[in-house]
């Protein structure tokens, strides 16, 4: 029998010679670079909160008739729900030094991995066409700012974008595509530049507005609308589960990202500083800005672009969109092209590489020509809600396995074992414990969103699928439960054989 002891993931990790070829590539196998310092991880979620969407997302809440105070409110505490998840979903694989797509194996199976591997590698395909295609939209904007001639290669379309959108389009596809092609150093240097920059625009852009309408002109009382005492309570949670929400999708896989953590230390202290510190400095700076231009334009204007638009100089416009343009391809390459990455490569190890895994999501993304989707609101809403309502499941799944059901005890080999002994190995590689605590998480929350009835509790979809679908694993699997040794302290433990 193996031996189980608390080591270090270093130590557990040996040469994979021994590995099925069927679950192992180089990008899969257990990683001996574990050298993100706190600093990495605090610039992963930088890049992954600066950005049009995350900007726009802060500003939004304005419409829910909440006050500037509230809005804050709303997104700390979000926020710091965000991190407690984030902390607990990184360990696994910090301790395997495997991605997110190898540490499902625990729970669905060695070959049932790939059903949570596909459905988020095909969230993360969708957003990453979108991604893209609103970089270039800014990219465009740039280009008729400096040449107003190229107006009339916007006069005709070619499957429904405009010749000059095409080329703006190409040129975010290449630039995404050469950082990932140089592999996760190359990210790792991008994102550590990326996420600071959107700081200095969007700082400048605040001083900017405080300059223009001085301090008298920023409210923090400034509201949409005026609500009452239990819709705006009613209101303020809603704001915290869409901020939850809005992170769901890297939440979910941030073990690709952690796996290369030097610690859990490390990762912690990354978090801190990554999320509730940096999100609280970056809202505060959105509701200054957001605030403002109800003060400057007569109305409120959620749109990062467009308020970068309307200062004037031509030069500051140029750099704030392309700086913005920065920040968006770093958020699309972790959240929307890492992902996809190994998690395609996952399901052919042999046949699949990391690089080869993202191409696929980024061929796949000009194929799916997300301009014609973004365009129709109620298919990308009823799309995108469809594959969302499986983040939820899948998330209470994996916590509940690896910290109810196993214990925080770790088979790292036996994650990459295809043979009946195993301990992941199920029937066929499938564990039909954890797809039936999917199947019915899945249906309920596919029901919440296709019901109008249900449009307000669907703003809770994710925090549902998760409750729904740990509470029938760990009822399911009960019996699995591992028996925790006589003297354990609660720490983890990594078993090499």
């Amino acid at each position: 029998m193996p031996n189980s002891q608390n080591v270090t993931p270093a130590s557990a990790i040996e040469a994979h010679a021994n590995y099925s070829p069927r679950l192992c590539n180089e990008d899969l196998a257990p990683t001996r670079d574990q050298n993100w310092s706190w600093y990495n991880i605090f610039s992963f979620w930088m890049s992954d909160v600066h950005s049009m969407g995350g900007y726009v997302v802060a500003a939004s809440f304005f419409t829910l008739g909440l006050a500037s105070w509230q809005v804050l409110l709303c997104l700390l505490v979000g926020i710091c729900i965000v991190q407690i998840f984030a902390n607990l979903v990184a360990r696994p694989s910090q301790m395997a030094g495997v991605p997110y797509a190898v540490i499902c194996r625990q729970a669905f199976g060695v070959f049932g991995a790939n059903i949570p591997a596909v459905i988020r590698g095909l969230i993360a395909f969708a957003w990453y066409g979108i991604q893209t295609w609103l970089a270039a939209n800014a990219l465009m904007l740039v280009s008729l700012k400096f040449w107003p001639s190229l107006v009339t290669m916007t006069h005709s379309s070619w499957l429904g974008l405009s010749h000059l959108g095409w080329i703006c389009f190409g040129i975010m596809w290449f630039a995404q595509a050469m950082v990932f092609w140089h592999g996760m150093n190359a990210i790792k240097r991008f994102i550590d530049i990326a996420g600071p920059a959107v700081y200095v625009v969007m700082v400048g852009l605040a001083g900017w507005i405080v300059y223009k309408t001085g301090f008298d002109g920023i409210s923090l009382t400034l509201a949409s609308k005026q609500l009452t005492g239990g819709q705006q309570a009613w209101q303020m949670i809603t704001a915290t589960a869409l901020v939850v929400s809005y992170f769901s999708g890297p939440l979910l896989n941030f073990g690709d990202f952690s796996r290369y953590g030097k610690s859990m230390g490390e990762i912690r202290r990354g978090n801190r500083w990554g999320l509730p510190f940096n999100f609280l400095l970056f809202s505060v700076v959105t509701v200054v800005i957001v605030s403002g231009t109800q003060s400057l334009f007569g109305h409120m204007i959620t749109d990062p672009i467009e308020t970068v638009s309307r200062v004037g100089s031509d030069l500051a416009v140029a750099i704030g969109l392309l700086t913005m343009i920065t920040a968006t391809i770093g958020i699309n390459i972790v959240a929307n092209f890492v992902s996809p990455a190994f998690d395609f490569s996952n399901c052919s190890p042999q046949k699949i590489s990391f690089r080869t895994g993202g191409m696929i999501a980024a061929v796949g993304s000009v194929l799916l020509t997300p301009w014609n989707l973004f365009q129709s609101p109620e298919l990308i809403h009823y799309t995108l809600d469809v594959l969302g309502a499986f983040i939820g499941p899948l998330f209470g799944i994996l916590l509940c396995d690896f910290y109810l059901i196993k214990r925080r005890q770790l088979s790292v080999d036996d994650l990459f074992n295809d043979t009946p002994q195993g301990k992941y190995w199920y029937r066929g590689g499938f564990n039909p414990k954890a797809i039936a605590a999917l199947v019915p998480s899945v249906l309920i929350g596919l029901t919440i969103s296709f019901t109008p009835s249900l449009h307000e509790v669907a703003n809770f979809s994710w925090f549902i699928g998760v409750a729904l679908s740990a509470g029938f694993y760990r009822w399911i699997a009960r019996e699995e439960r591992v028996v925790s040794p006589q003297g354990y302290t609660g720490k983890v433990a990594v078993e090499k054989r």
